[in-house]
């Protein structure tokens, strides 16, 4: 325990160093961007914009902007969007509620940007669970992660829950705005025209080939989207699947906190979805996936993981593996994003970007894109110049990226950690993971604030990154540093450097780091034409 302790604060003393100068210029990055976002959000705008710029007859070119897609995103976007008095057509392939595992976990940091929406109702009436942090759990030893959550108000914390409920909520309130019309539909093509997208052809929920025009179309059709390649340069990882069980008639062993074990094979999530169910999910290599329909998969379930599962949990895991239909499989799938400017088109969710779902981070990065979203679109008037407003929204991109590359980054990174207990470099990594957690304090509140989504912020996860690497090269070289253990040192700093810096990489370490440096932050919004007009 001394000796822990004594690295503990020496990781802490030379991670601090860094961090004054990760801090500093974090500040200045943050402040920039805010006074930014909050000065192009003070504009006024008009209530209400029903000029006909594309010539179109009356019914499909009135429309301010299309939106494709109402899933977290797309109703966020499109309910933001309507009470700003935008002229708003959604388009969803399924208007029934979703029966999926994905997005059933909401982060403290995506709770606050409901907020900011007014959206936060949304987890009203639906049975969702309050989520204060993880208990992570390997060989016998546990680590409590919680969330920084002492400076909010009491209601301020992670939602856990089933996910067609939530979006029914969201797409509830889309139908609300009069000026917001929600269809059934499936979007086939973008319309271009001399490179600038002026609209989609869809056919309606019976089928018939329809067409609707918008000087602007916001494409937000989730991980399977069709319209993506048309609008950025798709690169689709899917290094594992989570096959998910309910399970009933059991509880966690801490109320309001999830659990994950780090077991080997397989790391195993556990986290409440009602008041009387828990989500199972079990993450489980794509090259070694076991099938469901000839009985292999539950044979994997009850042979190579029920023995891993807590025994509070073993019984409730058993009868979930046996009761017909409860075996669902979820790839997880990585998409970094790799936009191409399109004049007319956005593209933005999963749609656009995706990480590993093992820290449940996915719809707070998407209800980040829609609140930056929100404020560049609120000071332009008038979106028939495609050319310069994608120009000037082409800002979006790095504007996101504090928020969406922390979550990203940590979500992959832990994801390949979690997953190979095996190899005994990783084993070393997850050790000095789960030991960097509990020594408590800046340590652990400040990895739980980047996973939360509260502290958005690439230079902190630089940060910690080096603390950790401290901590962990500190750990293998105490009492005293023999060869054998300088080369166990290096070998962790060379496994975990060879997993973190792709991830960077394919992030754009320019926009995450040195933001200031990209010619797009400095974008301003358009002159208004009809101002200008007037002042010739």
């Amino acid at each position: 325990m001394a000796e822990q302790y004594m690295v503990g604060v020496l990781g802490g003393v030379i991670a601090s160093l860094l961090g004054f100068v990760f801090l500093y210029r974090n500040s200045l990055i943050r402040f920039r961007g805010l006074r930014k976002l909050n000065r192009a959000a003070s504009m006024d705008f008009p209530k209400r914009n029903s000029v006909n710029k594309t010539g179109k007859s009356e019914g499909v070119g009135t429309t301010d902007i299309i939106i494709v897609g109402a899933g977290v995103a797309g109703a966020a976007l499109a309910y933001s969007l309507g009470k700003d008095g935008r002229q708003v057509r959604v388009i969803e392939r399924d208007l029934n509620a979703p029966n999926r595992m994905a997005g059933e976990s909401l982060t403290p940091g995506g709770y606050l940007k409901l907020i900011e929406l007014g959206l936060e109702d949304c987890v009203d009436e639906i049975d969702a669970q309050q989520l204060l942090g993880y208990t992570l759990y390997k060989d016998g030893k546990e680590a409590r992660v919680s969330f920084p959550l002492e400076k909010f108000q009491s209601h301020v914390a992670g939602r856990t829950f089933h996910n067609g409920r939530f979006i029914q909520r969201l797409r509830k309130k889309v139908a609300s705005l009069h000026n917001v019309s929600l269809e059934q539909g499936t979007v086939t093509s973008l319309i271009e025209e001399n490179g600038i997208v002026k609209g989609v052809h869809y056919k309606n929920g019976s089928g018939k080939p329809l067409t609707t025009y918008a000087p602007l179309t916001i494409v937000c059709d989730g991980c399977f989207s069709n319209l993506r390649r048309s609008l950025c340069y798709p690169k689709v990882d899917i290094p594992s699947n989570f096959v998910g069980l309910t399970l009933t008639n059991c509880n966690l062993p801490k109320e309001n906190y999830g659990a994950i074990i780090l077991a080997n094979p397989s790391p195993i999530v556990f986290y409440q979805i009602s008041s009387t169910e828990i989500r199972c999910m079990v993450n489980v290599p794509s090259e070694k996936l076991p099938s469901v329909s000839n009985g292999e998969m539950a044979c994997y379930l009850k042979s190579q993981v029920a023995p891993k599962v807590l025994p509070e949990l073993y019984d409730s895991f058993i009868s979930a593996i046996e009761k017909k239909g409860n075996i669902r499989i979820a790839p997880n799938k990585i998409m970094a994003a790799a936009p191409h400017l399109t004049p007319g088109a956005l593209l933005i969710g999963d749609a656009l970007n995706m990480r590993h779902a093992i820290t449940g981070g996915g719809m707070t990065v998407a209800l980040s894109d829609v609140v930056i979203l929100r404020d560049l679109l609120r000071p332009l008037h008038d979106l028939s110049d495609a050319s310069p407003i994608s120009k000037y929204l082409e800002s979006f991109y790095t504007l996101r990226k504090p928020m969406s590359s922390t979550i990203n980054i940590l979500a992959n990174v832990l994801q390949k950690i979690f997953s190979a207990s095996s190899n005994p470099a990783m084993e070393n990594l997850q050790h000095t993971f789960l030991g960097y957690l509990r020594l408590g304090g800046m340590f652990s509140y400040g990895a739980s604030a980047m996973l939360c989504g509260l502290c958005p912020s690439p230079l902190s996860l630089a940060f910690h990154f080096f603390s950790i690497a401290i901590y962990g090269v500190g750990r293998l070289l105490l009492p005293f540093p023999s060869p054998r253990r300088l080369w166990d040192g290096a070998k962790l700093l060379w496994v975990a450097s060879s997993i973190l810096l792709p991830y960077m990489y394919s992030e754009g370490t320019r926009q995450m780091f040195f933001p200031l440096t990209v010619p797009a932050y400095y974008r301003t919004p358009p002159e208004n034409k009809d101002k200008k007009n007037f002042m010739h």
